[in-house]
């Protein structure tokens, strides 16, 4: 399993990149995708979920541009009701990587 902080000064903002068995996790991603999706590029992986830890009032997040560039599910705490195609997850749910 592979784990990455990718950190953006400017913004004090702390993105996170999970893998495993050439499955992968975003949590919190920027506006910009690149990033994320190079990565999964290099590494030979799809990135299958964005993981939205709150709503984020200092920067705009990058996870509906992520979703449309690459397919993955983006996944919510069990209290958002966003006006778009989510998986709200339950308390305790658990999302596989790398099955």
């Amino acid at each position: 399993m592979k784990i990455e902080q990718i950190y953006t000064g400017c913004l004090a903002e702390a993105a996170y990149y999970i893998e495993s068995n050439g499955e992968a996790a975003i949590i919190d991603p920027l506006r910009e995708t690149k990033p994320y999706v190079d990565k999964a590029d290099r590494n030979g992986a799809t990135i299958k979920y964005i993981l939205e830890t709150h709503f984020h009032a200092d920067f705009v997040s990058g996870h509906l541009d992520l979703a449309n560039k690459t397919g993955a599910k983006i996944v919510f705490g069990p209290t958002a009701a966003p006006a778009y195609d989510v998986h709200v997850a339950a308390d305790g749910e658990l999302l596989k990587l790398g099955d």
